[in-house]
């Protein structure tokens, strides 16, 4: 295990690769674990979504777990982003092996693997800051530097609506991380003590209200976004999950994106990169 500076307490426990890697994979389930999610699989329901379902989701973050690994890992030996793209794509075959060719976390390995990667480096530098802030200082140029994938939901949607995606929001530092989804965890645990699952869905709509979500976009063009973004602001300016009956707003939300067939899948992922940054910042 690599031994560290006395002054780097925000990470201490980070040390092992296999931690970083464990806890990557837990903030997956946890969010699948989270229910109701506008649109979104979960242990309940399979949302918008008719080619995946909890299960698949579940065998898909254990199968990414050696890669996250392998990220933090290379992130400690201060690799660039040759190689952490290299160990990207091998755990994107890997999940559509697994998943039968479902794009179950495609957008998860790009997030949550530089933040792994990014633990991983912490564990070497004396690192005080987010790892957010770690990944724009040491991968930011490399990220913008790289053309757009012409072919994915995010590079049509680039295209189309002039909007930032995964890249931009990594490069930033991963501001809707810990401006957006950090501080909704938060006041979600005020408003519902000791429920960690209203947490969780609290943090999805303050998500699904505040990010140009790709996924969104791709479903229901400017309109289903914007559907979607009036009603998780409904739901939380009607008091979120601090409402006796939040649950079943909530659920009133979900079953109208599972009618006009939308699924915030970013925000799914930024929510699953809370989570772990939580976890490994702690």
């Amino acid at each position: 295990m690599t031994s560290l500076p006395q002054t780097r307490t925000p990470y201490m426990r980070a040390t092992d690769p296999r931690w970083i890697g464990c806890l990557a994979t837990r903030a997956l389930v946890l969010e699948v674990e989270t229910w109701p999610k506008p649109g979104l699989v979960s242990h309940i329901d399979t949302g918008a979504h008719r080619d995946m379902d909890a299960d698949l989701l579940r065998l898909s973050a254990r199968t990414l777990e050696p890669f996250f690994v392998a990220l933090a890992q290379a992130g400690a030996a201060d690799a660039g982003m040759d190689r952490l793209r290299q160990i990207g794509l091998a755990a994107e075959r890997a999940m559509r092996q697994a998943t039968g060719g479902v794009n179950t976390h495609r957008g998860a390995i790009f997030g949550l693997g530089l933040l792994s990667a990014a633990a991983g480096l912490a564990t070497a530098r004396p690192w005080q800051g987010s790892l957010g802030a770690l990944i724009a200082q040491r991968w930011g140029v490399e990220i913008t530097a790289t053309p757009q994938e012409t072919d994915s939901h995010g590079g049509v949607v680039a295209r189309r609506y002039r909007v930032g995606g995964a890249r931009e929001e990594a490069a930033a530092g991963m501001p809707c991380v810990y401006d957006v989804a950090r501080p909704a965890l938060a006041e979600g645990r005020r408003l519902a003590p000791q429920d960690e699952e209203a947490a969780r869905v609290h943090a999805c709509m303050a998500l699904i209200a505040a990010v140009d979500d790709s996924n969104l976009l791709y479903r229901g063009g400017a309109e289903g976004l914007a559907f979607a973004r009036d009603a998780a602001h409904g739901f939380l300016r009607g008091g979120g999950v601090g409402h006796p009956r939040w649950r079943w707003q909530a659920k009133a939300v979900h079953q109208d994106f599972v009618a006009r067939n939308l699924s915030p899948g970013g925000c799914a992922d930024l929510l699953a990169m809370a989570l772990f940054t939580e976890m490994v910042e702690a």
